[in-house]
């Protein structure tokens, strides 16, 4: 949503659908699992009285609406993309099935992954990480607010410590908050680094690929 304060700011959509055009066309294939949070999220609903699974399912849709604009972006600037939704919206995009979205990768498309799991009570951060997996992916990259793990909220404690680079017994000893639990046991068990950096940097995520910029790594 950018410095808007809700829905997509076109700005920055274009911006980010930059960032990966030019990571695609170094050669690096690229998934992209999208959040909703700027149209709804599925915990804040809950908590206004919305039943917890219908309000994740919400938050889901929400999902799909991003990942089309996105796609729509990345088509308009050159670069193929595949939108494919873990929940049935086959009216507006693909129904994720693994094999196909693997054909998808080997043909160079962006895949952007949306609806999350397709279940209520999972978040974004475990879609990612489980998508990662699937597909074999050499590196979870974690687009976020902050360039990076720290050893408390930098927005509220001054004194807070970025890292550079820690392990995942490192991150679980010193209760970092990289990722919510299930998403990070899944990156731990299957070994795929975390490059955790902030988004709004342009440029950003081909930098965080190359080891540029500002960014923790959180791996084996």
């Amino acid at each position: 949503m950018g410095p808007s304060a809700f829905g997509l700011h076109p700005a920055t959509v274009e911006r980010i659908a930059q960032d990966v055009s030019e990571v695609r066309a170094s050669g690096v294939d690229v998934a992209i699992v999208v959040g909703g949070g700027n149209i709804f999220r599925g915990i804040q609903g809950a908590a206004e009285g919305i039943d917890r699974a219908t309000a994740d399912y919400m938050g889901m849709l929400a999902t799909v609406m991003n990942a089309l604009a996105l796609g729509e972006v990345l088509e308009r600037q050159g670069t193929s993309a595949r939108v494919m939704s873990a929940l049935d919206v086959s009216a507006v995009c693909e129904t994720y099935a693994r094999p196909r979205a693997l054909r998808h990768l080997e043909k160079g498309h962006v895949l952007i992954f949306a609806a999350g799991t397709g279940n209520p009570f999972f978040t974004t951060d475990t879609a990612a990480a489980l998508r990662a997996a699937e597909m074999g992916c050499d590196a979870l990259l974690k687009a976020t607010q902050v360039d990076g793990v720290y050893s408390a909220d930098p927005k509220k404690d001054p004194t807070a410590t970025r890292y550079d680079r820690l392990s995942f017994d490192e991150a679980l000893a010193r209760d970092l908050k990289v990722m919510d639990t299930a998403a990070f046991a899944l990156a731990r068990e299957n070994r795929i680094p975390v490059i955790v950096f902030s988004i709004h940097e342009p440029h950003a995520i081909g930098a965080a690929i190359r080891g540029e910029g500002r960014s923790t790594v959180v791996g084996p």
